[in-house]
């Protein structure tokens, strides 16, 4: 039976991102990076997509937690006979990240005397490659491609390698836990490079020192608010998918989690999206996360310049352009393919974009930062090219294949106008505002005549239609209309595409997928931004209630079981939370605040 992805809960280290199900097992590890094809991958093939198992012979209950300030994972298992913790961590160095990818599975005995077995079985990774065992004069290595890894360990009882199973080779053992006994298994993994193995009773001090490190980067996270334990573990979670090397943001860690059971929109997430990035820059900044910020900000303007002038919807995490998507034969998650890399929205137009490119550097500025001339100028050049083309129509917020001139996508031009004019009138960005005022206004005034519907009494989804999307909810907290029309708009949203507390994104498309996380704290940021501000702190409690044990939010739920659908841990859940909280505590007067 097919894991639910609401059991997973992640763990990284900068560069990667293992997914740990509740059963012990690690099933989602690519290595050493997010975006390699990945070696442990059951999650997306059963049979031969590898995984690290451990977990009791015996019958167990589990609980788990993570360590507390930190991205550790303790993960207990009682048996009849006994209990045992085991901590989970993608070890970091004395001096941040690893050169190589470590992570460790530290197991110690409380009570009784518990069985534990594990085993390692690398995978095809999505069938490109075909695992084996080479011995060597220091110990047994995995090579799979171009990726090598070795196990090590102390007390960990292993066995003699299996280098022919009828499903590749794996590596077993067994131990018994007693009262304060202490076992180690770690991993170590590079690609097309040498190989390092590590001492285990190092690994085992970095595991203490990893968490040392966690602790101290949320020590110097700055929040205090509503909700203020479970923001903390959002933005812990969208710490590991920031991709250290360069400062991009994933928007999730994972590639062809399905949407709906039927499968097709099955995604890859691992790249990172222009306008995540411009969320996120807004939540860091408000947390005080200085070089987190400027290694985002800096890294997309980078990347920007040099595949422009035009700018597109997303790029590689390490800045290229993203490749074309590929499907790979392997039955995907709960056998619902796809199973794909790249990502075919790539090419689009979005008009959006140019909006939260907008958004990211005035955010910056406002935070009391300067940008650099280079930067100025390209910014004043899209501005020009907003006025352009806010009148053509595009792909929308969602990726779409009808384009159209989508309502949000016109609230977006609009807003890119909005914050160059506010950038050029303090002096951080060349050229007179002018034309961008009046352009600005321009745009205004079409979408008054064209996308709202006395009928509907909403903005709709484009003009000439009575369909409604979520995202022009967006358009509260930007300030484009926080007044009676979008009161009205998210009145008819919730009665057509409303859930419960959750949201569908547009109409109709409840027929092809779950509701979407983000969606749904969208509408209670909203309600917040027009005043119903008692409907804004209700919706946010039921919200907060639906993530998973651990506090971890996927793409999306089912409204109707609740189970989570999509890729996960999903950047865009995670920051339309943080956001909708850090707007509630700027609009909602504090003594409302006070029982949160």
């Amino acid at each position: 039976m097919t894991a639910g992805i609401e059991s997973y809960a992640p763990i990284g280290d900068g560069r990667t991102v293992a997914l740990i199900g509740l059963d012990g097992s690690i099933d989602w590890l690519p290595l050493p990076e997010l975006t390699n094809t990945p070696i442990f991958a059951r999650l997306l093939d059963r049979d031969t997509g590898g995984c690290l198992e451990l977990a009791p012979v015996d019958a167990f209950e589990t609980t788990r937690r993570y360590v507390p300030d930190t991205n550790v994972l303790e993960t207990t298992f009682t048996t009849a006979a006994g209990s045992v913790r085991v901590t989970d961590a993608m070890v970091s160095g004395v001096a941040g990240r690893m050169p190589w990818a470590e992570l460790a599975r530290r197991i110690d005995g409380l009570d009784g005397e518990v069985e534990m077995a594990w085993r390692i079985h690398p995978g095809t990774s999505l069938t490109t490659a075909a695992p084996w065992i080479e011995r060597t004069q220091h110990g047994d290595v995995v090579r799979s491609g171009k990726t090598a890894l070795v196990v090590v360990g102390f007390d960990h009882g292993p066995n003699e390698p299996d280098p022919d199973g009828t499903r590749g080779p794996r590596l077993t053992g067994a131990f018994t836990t007693q009262p304060d006994s202490r076992h180690l298994i770690a991993l170590a993994a590079t690609h097309d490079e040498p190989l390092h193995l590590p001492d285990p009773h190092k690994v085992d001090i970095g595991i203490d020192r990893t968490i040392d490190n966690w602790r101290h980067w949320s020590e110097v996270f700055s929040y205090e608010g509503p909700w203020a334990e479970r923001i903390q573990r959002s933005a812990l979670a969208l710490k590991l998918l920031i991709f250290s090397p360069t400062g991009a943001i994933a928007a999730a860690a994972t590639t062809s989690l399905p949407e709906n059971p039927a499968g097709g929109k099955n995604w890859d997430y691992r790249f990172a999206w222009v306008r995540d990035l411009a969320y996120t820059a807004h939540a860091l900044v408000r947390f005080g996360l200085r070089e987190e910020t400027h290694a985002a900000l800096s890294w997309m303007l980078r990347t920007i310049r040099e595949h422009g002038p035009e700018l597109h919807v997303m790029y590689t995490l390490d800045g290229a352009l993203v490749p074309d998507a590929r499907e790979y034969p392997v039955p995907g998650w709960g056998r619902i393919p796809p199973v794909v890399t790249g990502n075919p929205a790539r090419q689009q137009l979005q008009l959006g974009v140019y909006g939260d490119l907008m958004a990211i550097c005035r955010t910056y500025v406002d935070a009391g930062n300067v940008l650099d001339i280079g930067t100025g100028r390209m910014l004043a050049g899209l501005a020009d090219r907003t006025c352009d083309l806010w009148r053509n129509p595009d792909s929308g917020m969602w990726e779409l294949p009808e384009e159209r001139h989508y309502t949000s996508s016109k609230m977006g031009c609009w807003k890119a106008l909005d914050d160059a004019v506010a950038l050029a009138e303090s002096g951080a960005i060349p050229g007179s505002a002018e034309r961008w005022k009046a352009e600005r206004e321009r745009i205004r005034l079409w979408i008054d005549e064209n996308c709202w519907s006395d009928e509907r009494a909403a903005y709709v989804f484009y003009p000439g239609t009575d369909e409604l999307d979520a995202s022009v909810l967006l358009h509260a907290p930007t300030g484009f209309d926080r007044g009676e029309r979008m009161s009205s708009t998210i009145d008819a949203l919730t009665a057509d595409l409303g859930a419960g507390p959750l949201l569908y994104r547009y109409s109709g498309v409840d027929r092809e997928e779950k509701t979407f996380v983000a969606c749904a704290f969208w509408r209670a940021e909203a309600l917040a931004c027009v005043g119903r501000h008692d409907e804004a702190l209700d919706l946010v409690d039921q919200l907060v209630g639906m993530a998973n044990d651990v506090g971890i939010y996927a793409e999306m739920i089912d409204a109707d079981d609740g189970t989570a659908w999509g890729n996960t841990p999903q950047a865009l859940s995670h920051l339309a939370f943080i956001a909708t909280v850090l707007t509630i505590r700027d609009v909602v007067p504090e003594e409302a605040l006070r029982d949160r």
